[in-house]
Parts: structure tokens; sequence; C-alpha cells
């Protein structure tokens, strides 16, 4: 699957939002992809995660453990984790800090790979893997379906992606005028009140 099947993959889905959008990481930008859309139907996400799985077995082989930041890379981690034939398990914020949770342990020898949904910056991913990197097994890379960075986001391990774009972001004080004259909305989950 190439990048521009993968955005049409969204764009059917209705995924794929024009507008003014503040992210997760603070940044604001022209285009939003609301990827619970596309979770939302479980062919789609199943086509996507197959050819991720695909893609990640050719670059880092065999997985045994597939770990995820909570909440939006938990559907993309549980069926990329089915199609290599692997346990999906979850990282979750406590304190203000992703931890593995609920009885979750990666044991010695396990070959670990960390799933995203969609990267931007890549500061969810860091926090993931930061909270997985002190167990016993081995992080093998970090995979996702989109990385919005253009291969700008480091890591600190490999990743594969399923599509790479570059979509423009902004900070909030250095928008270009035709974004600013849009009022902006926050459609992610991550700072949300209870």
């Amino acid at each position: 699957m190439n990048t521009e099947q993968v955005l049409q993959e969204f764009r059917d889905a209705g995924a794929l939002l024009e507008g003014h959008f503040i992210l997760s990481s603070g940044l604001r930008s022209p285009v939003f992809l609301q990827k619970m859309f596309v979770f939302q139907d479980p062919v789609r996400t199943e086509r996507l995660c197959k050819a991720l799985a695909e893609k990640v077995k050719a670059e880092f082989g065999a997985i045994d453990i597939v770990v995820s930041p909570a909440v939006g890379g938990i559907v993309p981690g549980y069926e990329t984790a089915r199609q290599l034939g692997a346990k999906a398990i979850f990282v979750e914020r406590e304190e203000g800090r992703f931890q593995l949770r609920r009885g979750f342990e990666i044991p010695e020898g396990a070959r670990v790979l960390m799933v995203e949904d969609i990267i931007t910056t890549g500061l969810s991913s860091r926090e993931c893997l930061d909270a997985i990197k002190n167990y016993p097994g081995k992080i093998v890379g970090a995979a996702c379906l989109i990385d919005r960075s253009g291969g700008k986001a480091d890591l600190g391990v490999p990743m594969v992606s399923l599509a790479q774009v570059e979509i423009p972001t902004y900070a909030a004080d250095q928008l270009p005028p035709e974004l600013a004259a849009i009022p902006a909305v926050k459609p992610g989950s991550r700072n949300i009140k209870a």
C-alpha cells in the first residue's frame, strides 16, 4: 500500500479534514486526520494494519509484543499485533506520565514494537518508548500508519510508516493569514478535562 492509497482510505472514511485545527502538540494545521473515522470500520482498519504489519515484518522481523499509547494507538496497535501474531498492550497516563498498567509486562528477550496511529512531532511516541525502555524486552523499532512529519520526527529508534506526508504545522503566533482567518477547533483527545 502506498502513500496515496493510505490517504485515499482516510478520504473515503471522511477522516481527512480541512480547516484550522489545534493538534495535540499545540501546533496548528490546515489538515486534521481524524483516525477514529477510519477505526470505526473494522475492514478498513484491518486492511491498513495488515499492510503496516507486512512492512514491519520486512524491516524488523518477528515481533513478540506491540505496545501503543492510549487512547489513539490502541486500535491500530491491537490490529497490527493481530496481523503479526504478537501480543498487544498499551501504556496510559497516570499522574501525567505514560506507564504500563493493568498487570502488563514485557518479559526478558521479548522483541517489542511501538505502534502509533499518526505521528506529527513524535512526542507521544517518545513518551511511550520512555515508559517501556526499562523493561527487559528489546525495543526493535516503531511503526505508524501515517508519519505527517515527512520523516522529520526523531523517535530515537528506527521507524517505519505506511504513509509519509508533510502536512504543514504552525505555532499559534505564526499562522499564515488564510489560516488565521478561520476559527480554530481542537478535535484531538489530549488534555480533555473530565
